[in-house]
């Protein structure tokens, strides 16, 4: 067995999308202060100045940024799923690890981009549909083995979304470093529409609150795997076998406590998402050091360890950052907006997943020779006895 991936660098794909105001932000008669100028530009004005003519340059207080990608209030789910994630599929199937999550602040619109509705439907519909019409496409070349798992991250503690009464999980890193949740439970599914009602059965498990500043706040970090094994139907001398894993990630957002105005338990949900964010907020500014000469803490929270790969290892990763453009929320969308600029700098180490199996092959033509001898020789045995009878 032959591990023949060869590792090439990959750069973060970094997407910013904006979303409308909201109608709170309305009734509060809130200046727009963020705009994508183009598609891949946005300027970020502070509410403090004049917010008109947001063209004229040098002022002091207005920033641009350049993303990959840059999405405004028009963008449908389609455009967005397109720009960021369909990309991804290919080399799904080839044996490359992919991931996609949603950062920012409470409210601007992660889960609706993830999950999205009924009529709108979000990146995981999208994704899910794609990824099986390929492999549609490649099943007369190879077998398919698809594989899922749905968990939540909730106040530090990791649950199975798919089975809630199985407790708290372990993550425990295996011996080739990768880390695993220790007995989550994996459904082997056949379709698309078979993952998202398992994806909506977990979500109605998932923890959400209402806060003062989102209806339906989600209180933990939603994470999605989907795994992808593949054997080549070709029965030769040397057999592939590809596998690779996808991660979808809705985080739940940022909050302030003054914004929030939240209380005893809610306020304990907002530190530990404060804290998970902020540990990999630490990582994310890290790794994006030049000459990656900086320690990486991974450690700091199971959102991190979790994401180790996906942020520093061997995988494919796109990061969907959002904010409001409001100017009531300058503040959450300025720091939003400098841990995506600096997750642009951040490089993984991207290898495929695929392995050469021969040894297991060259056992079965050796046993299908040796059978071939023994039928021969019994047949030339009982040709031997008819020959002495006869005679």
């Amino acid at each position: 067995m032959n591990d023949t991936g060869e590792s090439k660098d990959q750069q973060l794909t970094v997407a910013l999308r904006i979303r409308p105001l909201s109608d709170s932000e309305q009734e509060e008669a809130a200046t727009i202060v963020a705009h994508r100028l183009d598609d891949q530009m946005v300027v970020l004005m502070n509410p403090m100045e004049d917010p008109d003519n947001i063209l004229r340059a040098n002022r002091s207080r207005e920033k641009t940024y350049m993303f990959d990608v840059a999405f405004d209030c028009s963008a449908n789910q389609e455009e967005v799923y397109r720009a960021t994630t369909k990309g991804l599929i290919e080399g799904l199937i080839s044996g490359y690890n992919a991931t996609v999550f949603a950062y920012g602040p409470t409210g601007c619109g992660k889960t609706f981009t993830m999950l999205g509705t009924d009529r709108e439907p979000g990146i995981y519909v999208h994704t899910l549909n794609d990824l099986f019409k390929a492999i549609e496409e490649t099943s007369d070349d190879m077998q398919y083995n698809i594989f899922m798992s749905y968990l939540e991250i909730y106040n530090e503690m990791i649950r199975d979304l798919l089975n809630p009464s199985s407790g708290f999980l372990d993550l425990r890193e295996d011996s080739k470093g990768e880390i695993q949740v220790a007995g989550i439970t994996e459904v082997c599914t056949i379709n698309a529409r078979e993952i998202m009602d398992l994806l909506m059965k977990g979500n109605k498990q998932r923890t959400q609150e209402p806060t003062a500043a989102n209806q339906t706040s989600s209180r933990s970090h939603a994470v999605l795997q989907v795994s992808v094994r593949q054997t080549s139907r070709c029965r030769d001398l040397l057999q592939e076998v590809r596998f690779a894993r996808l991660f979808m990630i809705d985080l739940a957002g940022s909050e302030r406590a003054s914004q929030t105005q939240n209380r005893g338990q809610r306020l304990k949900e907002g530190a530990h998402i404060n804290r998970s964010l902020l540990a990999l907020g630490n990582c994310i500014n890290a790794l994006s050091e030049k000459h990656g000469n900086k320690y990486v803490n991974y450690r700091d929270s199971k959102l991190t360890r979790l994401l180790k790969d996906s942020l520093g290892g061997n995988s494919r990763t796109v990061m969907i950052a959002h904010i409001s453009p409001a100017s009531l929320a300058f503040e959450e969308s300025r720091n939003t907006l400098s841990y995506a600029d600096r997750a642009k700098s951040i490089r993984t180490r991207v290898k495929r997943n695929l392995l050469n199996v021969s040894y297991h092959i060259m056992l079965l033509q050796c046993y299908k020779t040796v059978l071939s001898l023994q039928v021969k020789r019994n047949l030339l045995n009982v040709f031997y006895h008819i020959m002495l009878l006869v005679l």
